[in-house]
C-alpha cells in the first residue's frame, strides 16, 4: 500500500517511467494579498538573461499590473504567458500545433487567466456582495439561492468532507482572525480558550444544500464558509476547459501549489513537476513528479508559518481542534482534476499518513506523496512508476 523512506537516509529510488493554501485571495482583498511561491519545478519560464540559440527568436512582452508577461520562443514553438490572481502567480506553457501559432496559444492563456479571475470573483467572500458572503451574512435564519456553479464547488466540498472524516471542511471560515499568517502575520498563538470559544460554530454538517433552488444555508449564526481550500483548483480546471476546447494538446496550467498538465511534450516525454522539500531552501525540490493528463497539489507547513518556543506553526488548520495540525510536513496529491487534488491533499495532511494513504488509494485516479512528521516520505501505490526521489528530503523543525 506505501512505501516509506526514513529521515535517517534514503533506501530506494522510484524509477520514472518516461524522463521531472488554504487562504487565498477569495477571503481578503487582492491589494493585500502576497504571491504564493510555486513548488513546482516547471512553473518558471527560462530567466531574462538566458540568452536564445542562434536558431531561436524571442518576443517578450512587459507585465502589466496583473501579469501577464509572455515569452514566446522558435523553433521550439514553446508559448509562456504569466500572470495573477487568487492572490497568487500563475502559470502557463504550451506548445503550438497545426491551427494554433503562438499568437492564437497565447490569446488562449490570456482568456484562460481572466476565467480563473471570473471563478475568483464569483466565489471570494471579502467583497460583500458576492454569493458566500450573503450565505455567511445570513447564517442561522435564511437560505441564499446561489449559481449552480457555486452551489456544485459547495457541494463537492462537502463530499470531500464526508469522505475525509470532516478533515477537510470549508467552515474553517469561522475561524478566520484567530490565527495570523497571511500580511497580518502576527507570532502569538490563540488561547486555547479563544479557540475553545469559536470551535462550536465549526463543522461543515451545519451546511444544509437544497439542489432544487439551488440554495445555501449555514444553520447556526456565527458559522462562516470560504472556498479558499478549493476554488483554486477549481479555477485551474476551468482555465484546462477552455484550452481543451480550443484543441490545444499539450500544455499545463498552474496557480500558486496547483497544477494540470495536459498530454506530453512534443518529444513524448510527460510534463514533470517537482515535490518541494519542506525543510531545503526555497525552490528546492526533493522529488520529481511525471505529469500527463493529471493534476498536481502541494499543501505545506512551510508557505506560511512561524516558530514559538520550538514549535512550528502553520495555516493548515485541523477543523477538529481549531488548531495547525501535526502529522505532517508536506502531501503532495496526483489526481485527474485539480479541484480534487486542491481538496484532497489538505485532507490528507491533517489525517496523516496511515488514514491519508488509505483515503488516496480508495480514490480513482488519485495518488500521494507524503513526508510525515517524522521527515519520513509515504507515496501511494499508484504512482511509485510516476515518481523519481532524488535526495532524501532535510532534516530540521
Amino acid at each position: 500500500m506505501k512505501r516509506v523512506v526514513p529521515a535517517a537516509g534514503l533506501l530506494f529510488l522510484i524509477a520514472v517511467t518516461a524522463c521531472h493554501d488554504r487562504e487565498t485571495s477569495l477571503t481578503r482583498p487582492p491589494e493585500s494579498t502576497e504571491a504564493m511561491r510555486a513548488t513546482s519545478a516547471t512553473s518558471a519560464p527560462p530567466p531574462a538573461a538566458t540568452a536564445p540559440s542562434a536558431a531561436a527568436s524571442t518576443s517578450a512582452e512587459p507585465a502589466g499590473p496583473d501579469g501577464p508577461r509572455t515569452v514566446s520562443l522558435s523553433p521550439s514553438e514553446k508559448v509562456w504567458l504569466e500572470g495573477r490572481a487568487m492572490g497568487t502567480h500563475l502559470g502557463f506553457a504550451g506548445y503550438t500545433q497545426a491551427g494554433l501559432d503562438g499568437p492564437r496559444v497565447r490569446a488562449l492563456f490570456a482568456e484562460a487567466i481572466e476565467e480563473i479571475k471570473r471563478v475568483e470573483n464569483l466565489m471570494t467572500t471579502w467583497r460583500p456582495d458576492s454569493e458566500l458572503s450573503r450565505v455567511n451574512a445570513a447564517a442561522g435564519r435564511d437560505a441564499i439561492k446561489v449559481s449552480q456553479e457555486t452551489f456544485d464547488v459547495v457541494k463537492e466540498a462537502v463530499h470531500t468532507s464526508d469522505i475525509s472524516e470532516g478533515t477537510f471542511d470549508i467552515t474553517f471560515e469561522t475561524l478566520h482572525g484567530l490565527w495570523k499568517f497571511d500580511q497580518d502575520l502576527d507570532p502569538h498563538p490563540p488561547s486555547d480558550a479563544d479557540i475553545a470559544k469559536l470551535l462550536p460554530f465549526v463543522g461543515y454538517k451545519k451546511i444544509k444544500l437544497d439542489p432544487a433552488v439551488p440554495s445555501i444555508m449555514l444553520q447556526t449564526a456565527g458559522t462562516k464558509m470560504s472556498l479558499g481550500g478549493i476554488a483554486k483548483g477549481y479555477g485551474v480546471d476551468r482555465a484546462v476547459a477552455i484550452l481543451d476546447k480550443a484543441g490545444l494538446r499539450s500544455f499545463y496550467v498552474q496557480a500558486g501549489g496547483d497544477l494540470f498538465a495536459r498530454g506530453t511534450k512534443p518529444d513524448g516525454k510527460p510534463w514533470s513537476a517537482g515535490v518541494r522539500d519542506p525543510r531545503g531552501p526555497d525552490g528546492s525540490y526533493f522529488a520529481l513528479l511525471g505529469l500527463a493528463d493529471h493534476a498536481f497539489s502541494t499543501a505545506g507547513d512551510y508557505e506560511r508559518s512561524y516558530i514559538v518556543e520550538g514549535k512550528r506553526y502553520h495555516h493548515i488548520i485541523d477543523p477538529r481542534t481549531g488548531k495547525p495540525a501535526t502529522a505532517s510536513r508536506s502531501v503532495t496529491i496526483w489526481a485527474k482534476t485539480a479541484l480534487i487534488a486542491d481538496a484532497i491533499d489538505d485532507a490528507v495532511f491533517i489525517l496523516g499518513p496511515e488514514k491519508g494513504i488509505k483515503l488516496v488509494e480508495s480514490l480513482d485516479g488519485v495518488g500521494a506523496v507524503i513526508i510525515d512528521k517524522n521527515n519520513n516520505v509515504w507515496v501511494s501505490d499508484r504512482i511509485k512508476s510516476e515518481l523519481t526521489i532524488v535526495k532524501a528530503p532535510t532534516p530540521g523543525l
